[in-house]
This record gives C-alpha cells, structure tokens and sequence, in this order.
C-alpha cells in the first residue's frame, strides 16, 4: 500500500475497511445492497492523540496494521486517490481482532 495523503488529529485514526467476500446462501447469491456494512477494519494511520483536561496527551490503544472492529454508524468516510477510507474517533473502535 502506498502512502496515504491524509493524516488524522487527535484521537481520530484512518481505517480502511476489509471487503468481505461475495455471500453466497442456499445457492443465492446476496446482492451488494442488502449485505450489512463491514465492521471490520485495518489501521493505516493514527492521529496525535487524545488530551486531557490538563492538556496530557494519551497513548492509542490501538497501533497501524491492528484489524479492529468498528462501531458501523460511526466516523466519516473519505476518498483518496479512488480509495475509500474511514475516519474514526478512538471511541468508535469496538476491540481489536486478534
């Protein structure tokens, strides 16, 4: 993956969702508008961090390259370069998938 122009701030992070494959069930193929938002999602970038009230900069608990997964009404989605992404609050990530 080449580098991406977008660099989050505060406790914002890039991700980029993963596709899941074409569902198939009982021999019926699922069209694309009735398959459920992925919620699974890799870590491109991080922003600089959450502060506090005393202005104390928090670490992520998430690092690049973790596959989370994500709260499916939160964030914003951009486009880069014909790649679709998404920026999401620290908060809006669920767990990481080990």
């Amino acid at each position: 993956m080449a580098k991406v122009k977008i660099r989050p701030i505060g406790d914002r992070v890039l991700v980029q969702h993963i596709e899941e494959k074409e569902q198939v069930r009982g021999g019926i193929i699922i069209p694309d508008s009735a398959k459920e938002k992925p919620q699974e999602a890799k870590v491109i970038a991080l922003g600089t961090g959450k502060k506090d009230e005393n202005g104390k900069v928090s670490a992520f608990e998430v690092k690049v390259g973790d596959v989370v997964l994500l709260s499916p009404y939160g964030g914003s989605e951009v486009k880069v370069d014909g790649e679709k992404f998404k920026l999401v609050r620290e908060d809006d990530i669920l767990g990481v998938i080990a």
